[in-house]
């Protein structure tokens, strides 16, 4: 707690202090333009990662970046997407999963957790598809390249109950919203975007402005553990990534498209 009171009197002195006009705008009312939800954990700080100031983003946190298909939940996310929405006119929805995610790992042993944390069981429901998802199409993977291919599949997961929301579906009709798949890598800081057109996750800065509404992976989809996606270059087999063998390419995905 002492560190936190430190920390609230740096802030007043020092941040607000050179940020007086930033404040004063601020206080008449907060017009951000993208959403960004993520997920509960704390080695995740979305203002920080992007590198953007207050009022810029409108924040959904919960365990595992997770959002309830419309109408499956009393809880606040729907809440909060439809506010965002209709209150503030938002533009941009990203999803950001992110590498080590406890909730991904609960969620592939979710059977073990239902005496322990009922609350957490309950709410990893919410996240079957991906469980099934992954329980049927990557058998023979395991450990923590299992876990990354869980976080980034649970991503597009979320893309798709993101458009059974009227006022989603509505705006991406019109061409008035856009919606984005992100990967954080907590080692390195790095994050990856994902491309509709290709099916692929790519450095965010070479994701075409182009919305699908079939969130899939591509076969040749060159998901590794440490998300190394910075060099785009053809295999030998024209698709994939010249850092992974044909065969690490053919594999990884394969089930999923």
């Amino acid at each position: 707690m002492k560190k936190l009171i430190e920390g609230l009197r740096k802030f007043q002195t020092g941040y607000v202090e050179s940020h007086k006009e930033l404040f004063e705008e601020l206080s008449h009312g907060q017009h951000p333009r993208i959403l960004f939800i993520t997920c509960s954990d704390s080695r995740i700080d979305p203002n920080l990662i992007t590198q953007v100031e207050i009022g810029e983003l409108f924040v959904i946190r919960n365990a595992g970046n997770i959002v309830p298909p419309y109408g499956a939940a009393n809880g606040g996310e729907g809440a909060a997407i439809e506010y965002a929405i209709e209150a503030l006119n938002i533009q941009e929805i990203i999803v950001c999963g992110h590498s080590h995610c406890g909730a991904m790992k609960g969620l592939l042993k979710v059977s073990e957790l239902e005496e322990k944390m009922p609350l957490v069981h309950q709410w990893l429901k919410h996240a079957e598809p991906t469980r099934r998802l992954i329980r049927e199409n990557y058998k023979g993977i395991e450990g923590e390249e299992l876990l990354d291919i869980t976080s980034a599949e649970n991503v597009l997961a979320q893309l798709s109950n993101l458009q059974t929301y009227p006022s989603v579906r509505s705006r991406l009709h019109q061409g008035r919203l856009a919606i984005h798949g992100w990967l954080y890598e907590i080692e390195n800081g790095t994050v990856v975007a994902y491309d509709p057109s290709s099916h692929q996750f790519i450095p965010p800065q070479s994701v075409l402005q182009h919305i699908e509404q079939d969130y899939n992976f591509h076969p040749s989809c060159p998901l590794q553990k440490k998300y190394n996606f910075m060099v785009h270059e053809p295999t030998s087999n024209g698709k994939g990534y010249a850092h992974l063998t044909d065969e690490q390419t053919d594999r990884i995905y394969r089930g999923s498209y």
